[in-house]
């Protein structure tokens, strides 16, 4: 569409097109997710998607690329938060952290791959179509995924629930867990719940929660995509680039699975956090002519703030109950958007005042961030809570060693 010169500011506005989206939809696609299941949720974002991702091979004009692109950050960022509640809801704390990282490890071979497809394919629209067919596949989960059995008995549908998880344990040829039959209890006593946002806010530790995490997911955009800008990897190369972006979420992952069981959620995200703040500091004190010194304590910066984003997603759904978790993990995330929205105007004018300033502002925010996450409870060891109450109570109990809705099936 020869977007240059006078038009350059075209690029900027496609971008921020699917940011927008993304705000929006963290809204909207959460309490749909809350409202009529994952399931639901996922299988009709991944149809959207694919809907717009066609389209946008065949439209002829830029007003409509950006509408569609608009469209996609709309439900791309739901299908991908619905998918990441599903997984970790079918699973009981033994397991939940080990789903968490490999779905989020999914998403790093992802754009692994997605760079060997952009190198071969060069031609947007060709690129466009190929990496939209095969979402068409995903459409399959209609017959063979589940519905998230901790939702169902949160709406009262106790009698579904059970029977997904029967066959989840005849399927792996294991036996029912005999507080199974206090469910029924559970839907007399309890009902079903409607998600509110007032519900976010509503009580005291549900505030702090919320507050504290929103920060915590704006804080991670600011300083993850604010590292790559102002490092500049392998300037001159974008698939140099995107390759080295991609490459340093492996060695994240790894530590948070060899630390998060051991010494639980809080520290190692709270270290997290202040590594890539204190990366950031020494980054910029390091003189220029060093540059070799410069591009390591970057890249530790960038390692740093890899780790604290898996984390905040992955602690954010230990946080909130079952009926208003996506909704609580989307409007959370929503905060990432909006910093996905402002960096560039922080990297690319502040430069102009000095070099480094950026750096100085990750500092601040990465520091902060950590301070605040070791003001919230220590969710190693626990149960998704179910209620309210439950997540009022959870920074006053150990974890526990049994709960009535136990979902997690040996």
């Amino acid at each position: 569409f020869n977007l240059v010169c006078e038009d350059s500011w075209k690029l900027d506005l496609f971008q921020s097109s699917v940011n927008a989206g993304f705000f929006i939809g963290s809204i909207n696609i959460g309490y749909i997710a809350d409202r009529f299941g994952r399931k639901f949720c996922l299988l009709n974002t991944i149809l959207a998607n694919i809907v717009c991702g066609i389209l946008l091979v065949l439209v002829p004009t830029y007003l409509w690329i950006v509408i569609l692109r608009f469209l996609q950050g709309l439900v791309s960022k739901g299908c991908w938060t619905s998918g990441y509640i599903l997984v970790t809801e079918v699973v009981g704390p033994k397991y939940r952290r080990t789903v968490g990282i490999l779905y989020q490890t999914a998403f790093s071979v992802g754009l692994l791959v997605f760079d060997a497809i952009a190198y071969a394919i060069p031609h947007w629209r060709w690129l466009q179509l190929t990496v939209t067919l095969p979402s068409c596949f995903f459409l399959l989960y209609y017959w063979c995924l589940p519905e998230s059995p901790r939702w169902l008995i949160s709406q009262g549908k106790n009698d579904k629930a059970m029977k997904i998880v029967s066959d989840m344990a005849k399927k792996n040829r294991k036996k029912m867990p005999s507080h199974f039959e206090d469910i029924k209890f559970e839907e007399e006593d309890g009902g079903k719940q409607s998600p509110s946002l007032i519900d976010l806010v509503r009580t005291p530790q549900m505030r702090k929660n919320t507050f504290i995490l929103m920060y915590n997911w704006f804080t991670s955009s600011i300083l993850y995509q604010g590292l790559i800008m102002h490092m500049g990897v392998a300037a001159g190369n974008m698939y140099l680039d995107f390759l080295y972006s991609a490459l340093v979420e492996f060695p994240a992952a790894f530590i948070i699975i060899v630390t998060i069981d051991r010494v639980g959620r809080r520290y190692p995200w709270a270290a997290a956090n202040l590594v890539a703040g204190a990366a950031c500091l020494v980054t910029a004190l390091i003189p220029e002519d060093v540059h070799w010194l410069k591009v390591v304590a970057a890249c530790i910066g960038r390692m740093g703030i890899t780790m604290a984003f898996e984390m905040v997603c992955f602690v954010n759904t230990e946080l909130y109950p079952t009926y208003i978790r996506n909704l609580g993990v989307m409007v959370c995330s929503s905060l990432c958007d909006v910093g996905g929205v402002i960096v560039p105007f922080i990297v690319y004018r502040l430069v102009e005042v000095w070099h480094d300033l950026p750096l100085i502002v990750f500092t601040v925010l990465g520091l902060i961030a950590g301070g605040l996450v070791l003001l919230l409870p220590e969710t190693k060891g626990r149960v998704l809570p179910e209620t309210v109450e439950d997540v009022e109570n959870f920074h006053r109990q150990s974890a526990p060693k049994a709960k009535k809705i136990y979902l997690h099936v040996q």
